[in-house]
C-alpha cells in the first residue's frame, strides 16, 4: 500500500473514471470522500470502497456550486482531519459544431470542468497549506493538448485546465503541495458511450463504427484503460513524484506526444 492512511477527495466518482480511480486510491490504503452529482451512484461508489476494508464517506456536489464544494470538503476535514490528496475527475463532454454549440453548453461545461476544479482547489489548498504537504491532481485530456472537431468548449475547459495546473503548481509550491494534471486519450467509460451517436454525426459513420475509427488512430492499437490513468495518478500522489509539480501527462498510447 503505497498511499497507508492517507485522505482523499475524488470528485465525479460514481461510475467510470472517476469511480476507478476512487477505488484503485482505497486498494493503496486511502481512506475516501468521494463526491458526485448522481447520489444513488457515488453511495455505491463508497460501499465498494468499504468492501476493500477502508473508510468511505460519499456527498452528492455539483462542484460549479461553491456552497456545495465547501460543504464536501468541510465534512472530509471534520470525518478525517485532513486531506492528503485532491483528485479534480468531475467532468462533462460537450459534443457540437461551433454553429450549433449554445451558450448554455458552453457555459455548463466550463463551470464544471474548469470552474469546478477552481472551486473545490480554493476550497481544500487552505487545509494543505497548514499541513504543509499535499497532492491535487486535475483530470484533463488529450483534448486539452489539440483541439477536438465539434469540441470547441470542451478542448478549451481542458485546454484552460492544464494552465490553471500549472500556475495553481506556482501558488502552493513553496507550501510542500504538488499540482500536476493527467491528460488521457480514449477511455470507454459510460460518459463515453453516451456520445456515442453525437460522434457517429460528426464524422459520418454508423454508431458500430465508431470506437475501432478511433482506436486505429491510436499507436499502441488499443483504448486506454481506467488502470492505465489510475497507474500514472498513483506515482503522482506518491512519495516517488515528490519534485514533480505543474506537469501534463499523456496517457495517450501515443496519440499525443506534447
Amino acid at each position: 500500500m503505497k498511499l497507508k492512511d492517507k485522505i482523499a477527495i475524488v470528485t465525479g466518482a460514481g461510475r467510470g473514471l472517476g469511480k476507478g480511480i476512487a477505488l484503485r486510491l482505497a486498494r493503496e490504503g486511502c481512506n475516501l470522500m468521494v463526491s458526485d452529482i448522481d447520489i444513488e451512484a457515488v453511495k455505491k461508489a463508497a460501499e465498494e470502497i468499504k468492501t476493500i476494508g477502508r473508510e468511505a464517506i460519499f456527498a452528492k456536489t455539483d462542484v460549479s456550486d461553491k456552497s456545495q464544494v465547501e460543504e464536501m470538503v468541510n465534512e472530509a476535514k471534520e470525518k478525517f482531519s485532513r486531506i492528503d490528496i485532491l483528485v479534480n475527475n468531475a467532468g462533462v463532454t460537450t459534443v457540437g459544431h461551433i454553429t450549433k454549440l449554445t451558450e448554455k453548453e458552453w457555459d455548463r461545461c466550463l463551470d464544471i470542468n474548469l470552474k469546478g476544479v477552481f472551486l473545490c482547489t480554493k476550497a481544500v489548498a487552505g487545509i494543505m497549506i497548514e499541513q504543509k504537504n499535499g497532492r491535487i491532481i486535475n483530470i484533463s485530456s488529450k483534448s486539452g493538448k489539440q483541439g477536438g472537431l465539434w469540441l470547441s468548449a470542451y478542448s478549451a475547459s481542458k485546454s484552460g485546465l492544464i494552465g490553471l495546473t500549472q500556475s495553481l503548481a506556482l501558488d502552493l509550491a513553496q507550501y510542500g503541495i504538488t499540482v500536476n494534471a493527467i491528460c488521457p486519450g480514449i477511455v470507454f467509460t459510460p460518459q463515453w458511450d453516451k456520445l456515442i451517436v453525437e460522434y457517429a454525426k460528426k464524422l459520418n459513420i454508423p454508431e458500430s463504427e465508431v470506437k475501432s475509427y478511433y482506436v486505429k488512430k491510436i499507436p499502441l492499437g488499443r483504448n486506454a484503460t481506467v488502470k492505465d490513468v489510475a497507474n500514472v495518478l498513483v506515482f503522482l500522489v506518491s512519495q516517488e513524484a515528490d519534485y514533480m509539480t505543474g506537469q501534463a501527462i499523456n496517457v495517450t498510447g501515443g496519440q499525443e506526444m506534447r
